[in-house]
């Protein structure tokens, strides 16, 4: 549902507690992280990848996750043996198959069998949330995540359940709370790191919805928005996403930043065509040549008005001059 991020780091520490006193485990935990690498390879490729063709991105996404899986398959049976092993493997399976848009039977039943397996698996758990709000059970996606903060305060895990309580938010009757909620949620993961431009990127969606969910007149929540949607283009790993430029072109189009708005809009086109920013360009630029021309014609109007006034002051200075001369 989102740019997630891998959590293949975490993952590394656990795999290399769980072969401890086993054969060759330098060899062994060479393949892992081999594997692991082949992962985070995937979700990079999808989270900066973004072609014209749309088409051209879901053949990379096949060919790339085919690469993954054929790494994880090539470790060996002993490598997989215990149940902490083997909750990565499934973890990792499962994170692989769940790179695509769509929902994948699989992918839940691998991330699934993780959190059996090991229920620690914090990156396991955002993973089975990710892919059970893809099928559209919300509820149960939230109680994912949920059950993963309850291990402790995790910046991915806040970010994802704010970023699912905006979007339980939409045809709820309690919107307004749940949003509220989403804007707590995206603040705290901004606390744990106010470094990471993803956290900052969430907040500023937040603050964005809030504005729309509000009957979009308060003003302030936009300043707060594009405020943390600038915060986030500082950090380096988030400057690829097209959707900050894009949700920050918004924000500055109401607020009729105009300059700005068209600016972001045509970053956010460079960075991903299939993002319809270029017709919010037209938009904007049609609003502004109306605006000009309904100017240019208030302006016509009061010069004419103006003309007509001379000419009436004329027309009655000559006849008072007149009607003078034939009293005299």
């Amino acid at each position: 549902m989102s740019r997630e991020p891998s959590g293949a780091a975490a993952m590394s520490a656990s795999v290399a507690g769980s072969q401890q006193g086993e054969g060759d485990e330098g060899a062994g935990l060479g393949l892992e992280r081999t594997a692991e690498e082949a992962v985070e390879e995937l979700y990079r490729l999808r989270d900066t990848f973004f072609p014209r063709d749309p088409a051209e991105k879901s053949a990379a996404l096949r060919a790339s996750a085919d690469a993954a899986l054929a790494r994880l398959d090539s470790l060996p049976p002993e490598q997989r043996k215990s149940p902490q092993q083997r909750a990565v493997f499934e973890f990792l399976r499962g994170k692989v198959l769940d790179v695509f848009p769509d929902y994948n039977k699989e992918a839940e039943d691998h991330l699934s069998k993780a959190v059996k397996m090991n229920p620690s698996l914090v990156d396991a758990w955002l993973c089975l949330g990710n892919c059970i709000w893809k099928k559209g059970d919300l509820a149960s996606a939230k109680n994912c995540f949920v059950l993963a903060l309850n291990k402790g305060a995790d910046k991915k895990i806040l970010c994802q359940l704010s970023m699912l309580e905006r979007s339980m938010a939409q045809g709820s009757e309690d919107q307004k709370s749940l949003v509220e909620e989403s804007i707590s949620h995206a603040k705290e993961a901004v606390m744990l790191d106010i470094k990471d431009g993803n956290c900052w990127y969430n907040l500023g969606n937040a603050y964005l919805t809030s504005f729309f969910v509000s009957g979009a007149w308060n003003h302030t929540q936009l300043h707060h928005s594009v405020k943390a949607y600038q915060n986030a283009e500082k950090d380096e790993s988030t400057k690829s996403n097209p959707d900050l430029y894009y949700n920050c072109a918004i924000a500055n189009k109401y607020l009729e930043n105009f300059e700005r708005a068209l600016s972001g809009f045509e970053a956010a086109a460079l960075k991903d065509p299939d993002l319809g920013a270029d017709t919010e360009v037209q938009k904007i630029t049609s609003l502004l040549d109306k605006l000009v021309n309904a100017m240019k014609r208030q302006l016509r109007s009061k010069r004419l008005a103006s003309l007509v006034s001379s000419l009436v002051e004329v027309n009655c200075n000559t006849l008072i001059d007149n009607a003078s001369v034939e009293i005299v």
